[in-house]
């Protein structure tokens, strides 16, 4: 019986001879250095950060990556047989009527650190690795209020056994100490993960571990390590096997972990480097800016809106976030909420353009590659609705803006809960319980409004505001019986001038 050869997988020795469509990395990947260790190389990091690399090798080989996973090997096991060589694929994006694809190359090694815990701390100590870089999630940081979760145990196990670390702090502090013991400059310290104040609270925690080892360590830290804050940027589905088919397709070699995203990227970097750093300016990060302006534009123009959509795109009986962007009525009412609402609320931030944000988010938004699920949207509204609103509707009253577009997203929240709660669905959000029995005390009329400002932990100062409860009970109101009809009513009014 004839056995069909096992497919080639993709290589360096086969980059050669990939489709002409597909773009290649534009340098001799031999001829790089590992300039960069990064923790977590999850599809976000692969996706996003590795490509604006991936870029800057073109112009300069001292930035290759070292890719450690603190978990799982399953990175690593994909990769390495692959020369850390992956395929990304930019989703609505089209080269020839093909999806667009490249294959990135900034990765030159994937180690596990709990597997080959020496390789790890070698490259930590080496003179040519200046920057350190992390997306490991926020509950990967083990953070507390202001430091660590010393009782994390993690950290538990990292401070009674400091030279063989398992946590991410621990890694950082315990490669920081072997290069201060060999004389070496300490490495930057890069936090790409979405919480606000990354690089501050990391800092935080790293000294508050490392004054429980070493004083004198913790010192020489807080005066040589930077913790640049960062603002990453873009819609990263996760990989699944009919992605991998098609990118086998359009390759002619099988990947065993290509990544997808949305063209769109940014990368918004604060220029605290202590001993050198690549050159991203000339990728497109923009460094040196206001990162809190940053934050905060991304926060009030893309969050807030997916809120909206969220909420009243699901009160609409939509799925989709480019389902709710083909609706006019509530496309129309998004757009004016951001032109006219929330860009007045933003401080001015060199060379940032709000209006053309509105118009890149909004293209976006519209993207039908994207499958961005309303209801995933929908979850812990308790905790998204007052960063991403309650703050621009608190500066709106004091500023003497107009409120009731701002509070109809509000609104809707408050109707989905009380809908999910009367059909008996679960509320996925850390207040499920008092949001369910809030929830099912409604009766749909705009008394409902006052059981939830009396939720603990959500409104805040806004809560005992009389002009906010006034204008979310008239917001409330117009979103009644929240059928579809009463919803396309609603936005339409709150459209117009």
């Amino acid at each position: 019986m004839n056995q069909v050869p096992p497919v080639p997988r993709l290589s360096d020795a086969n980059l050669h001879a990939l489709p002409a469509y597909v773009a290649v990395p534009a340098y001799d990947r031999a001829a790089t250095r590992i300039g960069i260790v990064h923790f977590g190389p999850g599809a976000f990091h692969r996706a996003h950060q590795a490509v604006y690399l991936d870029d800057l090798l073109a112009h300069d080989p001292d930035w290759a990556i070292s890719a450690v996973s603190l978990h799982s090997a399953g990175v690593r096991d994909a990769l390495r047989p692959q020369d850390g060589l992956y395929a990304l694929e930019l989703l609505g994006a089209r080269d020839g009527g093909r999806s667009a694809l490249r294959v990135i190359g900034s990765i030159r090694e994937v180690l596990c650190a709990p597997q080959e815990r020496e390789a790890v701390l070698a490259r930590l100590a080496d003179p040519q690795v200046r920057l350190v870089t992390l997306t490991i999630t926020e509950k990967g940081y083990c953070l507390s209020a202001d430091g660590i979760d010393a009782g994390h145990p993690d950290i538990v196990h990292d401070l009674a056994a400091p030279r063989t670390p398992v946590s991410a702090v621990g890694w950082l502090v315990e490669g920081l100490r072997l290069r201060r013991e060999r004389g070496l400059a300490a490495y930057t310290v890069l936090s790409c993960d979405n919480l606000a104040d990354n690089g501050g609270r990391l800092r935080r925690a790293v000294l508050d571990y490392a004054r429980r080892l070493d004083p004198a360590l913790a010192a020489w830290i807080e005066a040589e390590t930077g913790f640049p804050r960062s603002m990453v940027d873009s819609i990263t589905p996760a990989t699944d096997d009919a992605v991998r088919a098609r990118v086998a397709a359009a390759l002619g070699v099988a990947d065993a972990w290509p990544v997808q995203r949305e063209p769109y990227a940014q990368w918004v970097v604060e220029d605290d480097f202590r001993h050198g750093r690549p050159p991203l300016e000339r990728v497109g990060v923009v460094v040196g800016a206001d990162i809190a302006g940053y934050d905060r534009a991304k926060l009030r123009l893309l969050n807030a809106p997916h809120s909206a959509l969220a909420y009243l795109g699901s009160l609409l009986e939509l799925e989709t976030v480019a389902a709710a962007m083909a609706e006019p009525v509530l496309a129309g009412f998004v757009e004016r909420l951001m032109r006219q609402d929330i860009v007045p609320s933003l401080q001015a931030l060199p060379g940032f353009d709000p209006q053309a944000y509105v118009d890149a988010i909004l293209a976006r938004f519209r993207n039908p590659a994207i499958r961005h699920l309303l209801a995933q949207i929908a979850w812990d509204g308790s905790q998204k609705i007052p960063v991403r609103l309650l703050g621009t509707i608190a500066e709106a009253l004091a500023a003497g803006r107009p409120v009731a577009r701002l509070c109809l997203p509000v609104a809707g929240w408050l109707r989905f809960v009380a809908r999910q709660a009367r059909n008996g669905v679960a509320i996925d959000d850390p207040l499920a319980e008092a949001l369910a029995r809030t929830g099912a005390a409604c009766t749909g009329e705009a008394e409902d409004v006052a059981g939830f400002l009396a939720l603990d932990g959500v409104f805040g100062a806004l809560a005992g505001d009389p002009r906010f409860a006034a204008a979310l009970g008239e917001a409330y109101a117009a979103l009644a019986p929240a059928t579809p009809d009463a919803v396309r009513h609603a936005l339409a009014a709150a459209a117009k001038p």
